[in-house]
């Protein structure tokens, strides 16, 4: 059985034997499931409507070959682990870059004071009488609850 080759961006030795965020790493199935679905026929096709070109998916493959690595030694991999959540840092980051350059809305530090207040009466008349308000009314106690209509007719 041929062996594959090892990640050589990565180095085992290590001075810290511990990974503060190890939380931070995703079971190793999941990455090569996130590289099998990238690569996949129905994803190309998609990646080349939307960006005109296929997206690199290598970084996927490198996080779950890093992943195993660090699972493998008991997490005495140190190095392996720190790449696979320096990778999900970026990954974050990337994802949420467009929620911080964001400049037109300003950020609340606390909801508003009357977030909680009751709803407009037009509101609470077109309200009434429906699934929400009638499951929501058996949910606080204010209802009994209802038995569903069932029917074992069946008509083929």
């Amino acid at each position: 059985m041929a062996k594959e080759p090892e990640n050589t961006d990565i180095k085992s030795n290590s001075t810290k034997n511990t990974l503060d965020d190890a939380w931070a790493i995703r079971p190793c199935h999941l990455y090569k499931d996130e590289y099998d679905d990238c690569t996949s026929f129905k994803a190309r096709f998609h990646q080349y409507f939307i960006f005109g070109q296929d997206t690199d998916c290598s970084q996927w493959l490198t996080d779950y070959r890093n992943c195993e690595r660090y699972q493998q030694s008991n997490g005495n991999d140190v190095a392996a682990g720190a790449a696979v959540i320096k990778s999900e840092e970026e990954r974050r980051l990337n994802r949420l870059r467009a929620h911080f350059a964001n400049d037109t809305w300003q950020k609340r530090k606390q909801p508003p004071g009357d977030w909680a207040a009751p709803l407009p009466d037009w509101m609470e008349k077109r309200n009434e009488n429906t699934f929400l308000e009638m499951k929501q009314k058996e949910l606080s106690g204010l209802a009994a609850p209802q038995e569903e209509e069932r029917s074992l007719c069946v008509i083929m």
